[in-house]
């Protein structure tokens, strides 16, 4: 697989970013493309491993040395079609997953790994740019009907798998447009939004039905949907955002980093229609939260034009490097700087936030936290314990709680009598994503919690095949690792 001596030859090389100056004065993104040569050595430095470790990283079972192969020998073509038999969009995932595979690659043991998402991002925008990717309806329709509810990375691969094996597919979106937090959630500096327009119209070109503006459960209930279609898949995530009950929480200026995030996502969309505004212009912003949400409300912040933004962390400032009690080819939780974090924001660890305070009109101007440390107690969770004397209080007008999600709303579970669990995630195995309801399936984070977008496809490819194999007896959709019939 690629170049015998790559690894040896070739450093490291990934797309470089526009000036922080200039990027943060628009919603661009702001990747500079590498040329094709470069590409091609990136390519050579997969290594003939035996074991490609790169594939039990990957959520999606990405057949890596394949396509960074194909991509060294310079077959553009068979780079697309050997990506895209594991993966519907790899367009979302070579922008936003935060590639486990490239930790697990076994280059990384004691050098950098193969720049695997990068490739991957250039060999599909190859494909669409060469007019590869297009419509591919079924041959023949088996007079099945799915509704899928919900169009985020997890509902539209349930939707493209299922239309694929000739059912009759309708995908329902409560927002007016679909992607879920693919459109509300991520910010177009990390995304544009038309990379989902261009793969939606392809769904749309294969037969799949799109109803965006229906909020099942309450537009339409889930019961009449379990009257009209043969089978159900829940698709809608989990998201119920975690607050923070402290004293001030209910401010005029505590806000929740999903409302902030989708009202500015609509705000470069051209919707004029927004609500009450929600902007960091001239002000001081507290990102609450150190994830990938809170680094996006970062980078926006800094865009509307904030006066200052910091970022709170509750746990300890990670290592830089991979600790030593998680070994490769685990994923590692080490210190992450993201172009955000880059573009302006002072960044504090090990920090709890204990009050809001507010002036006499119920406006957020201030906060109060203390330090904290974190006690590890041998075969029981760390205990959380706030360090004595010290208190400190920050100016601040605006409060981003970016704090992850707790589960999924129940309304549509409720009325189909399924089961759940404690964090209110619907019950379904990973054997074969049922319910225990016959014909209703779940799959994404709405079955297994707040996750990442590759196990989002990759539940969303898996709940169609026992769905297939519900309506059908049997499916030839492929499974993790198998791989798809050529889609390009």
């Amino acid at each position: 697989m690629g170049k015998i001596t790559g690894f040896l030859e070739f450093d490291r090389k990934v797309e470089e970013y526009a000036p922080a100056d200039e990027r943060i004065k628009n919603y661009k993104e702001f990747t500079l493309p590498m040329k094709e040569k470069e590409l091609k050595d990136q390519g050579a430095r997969c290594m003939d491993c035996g074991i490609p470790f790169c594939h039990s990283g990957c959520p999606l079972g990405n057949l890596i040395p394949d396509f960074n192969d194909a991509v060294y020998l310079g077959k553009w073509d068979k780079a697309a079609e050997i990506l895209h038999s594991t993966n519907n969009f790899p367009e979302f995932t070579g922008r936003l997953c935060p590639a486990p595979c490239e930790e697990a690659c076994v280059l990384g043991i004691n050098e950098d790994p193969v720049t695997i998402e990068n490739i991957e991002k250039n060999i599909v925008e190859t494909a669409f740019k060469k007019g590869w990717v297009v419509a591919e309806p079924p041959a023949t329709r088996t007079g099945k009907t799915v509704a899928v509810i919900g169009s985020g990375p997890a509902g539209l691969a349930a939707a493209q798998q299922l239309n694929r094996a000739g059912h009759l597919v309708t995908l329902y979106e409560r927002d007016e447009k679909v992607g879920g937090l693919l459109r509300y959630g991520i910010p177009d500096f990390k995304m544009e939004k038309n990379i989902i327009d261009r793969r939606v119209k392809i769904l749309e070109e294969e037969g799949i039905i799109i109803k965006t503006g229906v909020h099942v459960g309450v537009d339409v209930l889930a019961t009449e949907l379990q009257d009209q279609f043969d089978a159900i898949v829940l698709t809608g995530g989990a998201t119920v955002r975690r607050g923070l009950p402290i004293e001030g929480a209910d401010l005029k200026g505590v806000v929740q980093a999903m409302d902030f995030l989708k009202q500015n996502n609509k705000r470069v969309d051209g919707i004029k229609d927004l609500g009450e505004e929600i902007k960091a212009t001239g002000k001081n912003v507290v990102v609450i939260g150190g994830g990938d949400t809170g680094s996006d409300c970062i980078g926006t912040s800094i865009r509307h034009g904030a006066a200052s933004v910091s970022n709170f962390e509750i746990l300890g400032k990670p290592p830089v490097g991979r600790p030593e009690d998680q070994p490769w080819p685990f994923w590692p939780m080490r210190l992450r700087t993201s172009s955000s974090h880059k573009e302006g924001v002072d960044r504090f660890f090990s920090i709890s936030t204990k009050k809001f305070i507010g002036d006499k009109n119920g406006n957020l101007k201030g906060l109060i936290t203390s330090e904290v440390e974190w006690i590890t107690v041998p075969g029981k969770r760390p205990i959380l314990k706030e360090i004595s004397n010290t208190e400190k209080e920050w100016k601040c007008e605006l409060a981003l709680l970016a704090m992850g999600f707790t589960g999924s709303e129940m309304t549509i579970a409720e009325q189909l009598g399924l089961e759940a669990d404690a964090r209110t995630n619907i019950k379904a195995s990973e054997a074969d994503y049922k319910t225990n309801v016959p014909g209703v399936y779940v799959a994404g984070d709405q079955r297994r919690g707040q996750s990442l977008i590759v196990w989002a496809i990759s539940e969303g490819r898996q709940a169609a095949y026992h769905v297939d194999t519900y309506l059908m007896g049997t499916s030839y959709l492929p499974l993790k690792g198998e791989g798809d019939l050529p889609r390009v």
